[in-house]
């Protein structure tokens, strides 16, 4: 990994090599319960987590649909993130947007689901906008692979896309994964969908079976072990932030900002050499460490350039880099 000065002082601008990035996925309201509290109707959804890490660090795109009930106050807050392109967020009249309820158990690492809403989700897809075409970095949403692979092709410009999935995907559109993965250079899963997509439960050896289905890098999260990088050049580890516990306040989305840093320091410095991709793995790491601390964006979206210096800094120090 690179220098953590160096590193760290790119947050504050996006280089001149940083290339478009765009995103799809869900835009939803959310209802989480945990231990101490709770929040009611917040906004949520992949692609709005994804949109608001990826944001702190390089211009985003993000492609997605919503209903009319979606709240003004849901709407500005996208809006007042900067640096978000909305032009790719379909309003449906009539439609109901994504909802979804969680509680939380008493350790924060598990969860109980207790409601979900497709709403218009369940429609037909948004479309990329035609401005939109260019797009050079692409980071595909968890949704049916058949869909990630439509959206994919209208981006013919694309230099990395990158697919996230989960184990529903798994076992009941494993053909569609697969032929999605042979589409992607990159998949962001956790271990336990690793292992059930591959029947290994190595986290590097199930790594490389993946890549045999076509893409050049896997990225294997490990909760509150790291996560591991396997890529055709070799395999990469970064360590979880050392949170404590009171720094953790709400863990919804915090894949998705992970996955937005990661992306997002991809594209602006338009490279995806295997020493990039490890230090995307720390961006990742610590835009998921200010998600953690709010319930919905507040933690990431508040996050300065300057906090993110500093946290960058301290990771690299723990993970002596």
């Amino acid at each position: 990994m690179a220098h953590a000065n160096s590193v760290a002082d790119a947050s504050s601008s996006a280089p001149a090599a940083a290339r478009p990035l765009l995103v799809t996925g869900t835009i939803g309201i959310d209802t989480v319960e945990t231990p101490s509290a709770r929040a009611d109707r917040v906004l949520g959804g992949s692609a709005a987590y994804f949109a608001a890490a990826a944001s702190r660090l390089t211009p985003v795109r993000l492609v997605g649909v919503v209903g009319d009930d979606l709240p003004a106050s849901h709407r500005s807050t996208l809006e007042g993130l900067g640096g978000v392109d909305l032009r790719g967020l379909e309003t449906r009249a009539g439609g109901k947007t994504f909802a979804w309820g969680g509680k939380y158990l008493l350790n924060l690492n598990e969860r109980e689901t207790l409601f979900t809403e497709l709403g218009v989700v369940a429609e037909a897809p948004p479309r990329v906008p035609e401005v939109f075409a260019d797009s050079e970095f692409v980071f595909l949403g968890n949704t049916h692979p058949a869909v990630q692979a439509g959206l994919l092709e209208q981006v013919p410009s694309r230099a990395v896309a990158v697919a996230d999935t989960m184990d529903l995907w798994i076992n009941v559109a494993h053909d569609e994964l697969v032929h999605l993965l042979s589409k992607v250079d990159g998949i962001v899963l956790n271990d336990s969908e690793a292992a059930q997509l591959t029947g290994v439960r190595n986290a590097i050896t199930a790594g490389r079976r993946i890549l045999g289905y076509g893409p050049t890098f896997a990225v294997v999260k490990k909760g509150e072990h790291g996560a591991v990088l396997v890529h055709r050049d070799g395999v990469a580890v970064v360590p979880a932030f050392p949170a404590e516990e009171d720094m953790v306040v709400d863990p919804t989305g915090a894949g998705d900002t992970f996955a937005g840093g990661f992306m997002a320091h991809l594209a602006r410095t338009g490279r995806s050499d295997l020493d990039t991709l490890q230090e995307a793995l720390a961006w990742g790491t610590v835009m998921a460490s200010f998600t953690i601390g709010a319930f919905s964006l507040d933690g990431v979206a508040r996050a300065t350039p300057a906090d993110l210096a500093e946290r960058y800094r301290r990771f690299a120090r723990h993970a002596r880099v």
